[in-house]
């Protein structure tokens, strides 16, 4: 099978050839349709997540069809269509996986990270933690829907009942986060990389109620923000526009460091808090919750050759939406 192949951290990804997988005992075997390119993906690409599995398929928002089921594998029949997210295994046995927090589970693995993701024409999955696509969504669109929208999703439950949110990177977690907020009734305000208009014109498009530069002042105190961008200067930035009371969510699973900044800032019963992960509970929430709350995906697709294009895009802060790898070419 073809696959775009990370050897080393910081090296572009190389388009290989790799044997076909088996699927083994509770596995399912999958023709992968669609591939999310996801910022986790850069930050194991450019070294700044520790200890990848070498050499690596990267790619953990993956849709699917069932092409072989492993042995005790039943959950799902042939040729059908699923999904497998970031979360890829947990040892169910830990406190943190009977107290229902598998996603903190320090066993567990983790999908185009340590175990091989979807930049590949097939990948094996443990069929436990995959999850039924919804119908109304193509592949392509379905596939940010799996990080983007999972992490997206359990960083507005951390918002708790927050009226207004600021979204703090427009990028693929918060054009779909920006849709189901405005579902719930909540207002939404975008802050952006300074300058750039094509997101905050994204963003209005969206619902926003406002959309601005990042280093702005909000228009109004917010009820909470939540973080996408791997910016620790932001932190102080979401602090200075949430009200007394407010929540900053950090969303992503990587950031620069936090500058220093005044107590003044919390002070007020103010709560800066991290998202790690997603559970599978998660999953099924947020997966029934899309198709009811009109979440329509805007994607930029790539044949799997086009991948370290794709990243460098990514990387540049020049994709509208998300960015997906269709590696069967159904583009």
């Amino acid at each position: 099978m073809r696959v775009m192949l990370l050897e080393a951290p910081g090296r572009p990804l190389l388009d290989a050839e790799l044997p076909r997988p088996e699927p083994g005992a509770g596995q399912v075997l999958l023709e992968v349709r669609a591939c999310g390119v996801c910022r986790t993906d850069l930050h194991v690409a450019d070294g700044e997540l520790p200890h990848p599995k070498l050499p690596l398929v990267l790619g953990h928002e993956i849709v699917g069809v069932v092409a072989e089921l492993g042995a005790g594998a039943t959950r799902f029949r042939r040729g059908a269509r699923v999904g497998v997210p970031w979360l890829g295994w947990t040892c169910g046995h830990c406190a943190d996986c009977r107290a229902g927090r598998e996603n903190l589970c320090e066993r567990a693995r983790f999908t185009g990270y340590q175990l091989d993701g979807g930049y590949a024409e097939y990948t094996v999955a443990d069929e436990r933690f995959c999850f039924a696509i919804p119908e109304g969504f193509s592949d392509l669109e379905a596939a940010p829907l799996l990080c983007a929208g999972l992490i997206g999703w359990r960083s507005l439950v951390a918002a708790g009942d927050a009226g207004s949110v600021g979204l703090y990177g427009f990028g693929a977690a918060a054009h779909i986060v920006a849709q189901v907020a405005r579902h719930q009734g909540r207002r939404v305000f975008a802050f952006t990389r300074p300058g750039d208009q094509a997101a905050q014109r994204f963003a209005r498009e969206l619902g926003a109620a406002w959309a601005g530069d990042s280093d702005a002042p909000a228009p109004e105190p917010l009820d909470a923000a939540i973080i996408y961008a791997p910016v620790g200067a932001l932190v102080p930035a979401a602090l200075r526009a949430v009200r007394r009371g407010g929540t900053v969510v950090c969303a992503g699973i990587h950031m620069s460091d936090v500058p220093a900044f005044p107590y003044e800032l919390l002070w007020g019963e103010r709560v800066v808090r991290s998202v790690a992960n997603l559970t599978r509970r998660d999953g099924e929430e947020f997966l029934t919750l899309a198709p009811r709350a009109g979440v329509r995906t805007e994607v930029e697709p790539y044949a799997l050759p086009r991948a370290n294009e794709a990243l460098d895009r990514l990387r540049r802060g020049a994709v509208r939406g998300a960015a997906v790898l269709a590696p069967g070419g159904g583009m």
